[in-house]
């Protein structure tokens, strides 16, 4: 994310962020290869919401899409929605 994703994204200079907001790349999914966990989706968000501050007037749309594990996908939802309202 530090070294490629979010970099690009600033680069880009969006006039609007789409996010596709799946957690299926949690710790706790059968599936995961990335194993994050909550405060990485809330660390993502905060970071996505600094450069649409920076670069498109903090425009976000968020779409909530995966996750397999209802429990952490519960549990990350709310840390994306709670960095969201942190706006």
């Amino acid at each position: 994310m530090t070294e490629r994703i979010l970099p690009e994204l600033d680069l880009f200079q969006p006039d609007i962020i789409f996010l596709s907001a799946g957690f299926d790349a949690h710790e706790g999914e059968p599936v995961a290869q990335l194993r994050l966990n909550e405060d990485d989706f809330s660390w993502i968000t905060q970071r996505v919401m600094d450069i649409a501050a920076r670069r498109c007037k903090g425009r976000i749309v968020s779409m909530l899409e995966g996750g397999y594990w209802l429990e952490a996908l519960a549990r990350s939802t709310a840390a994306h929605v709670s960095a969201l309202m942190s706006a």
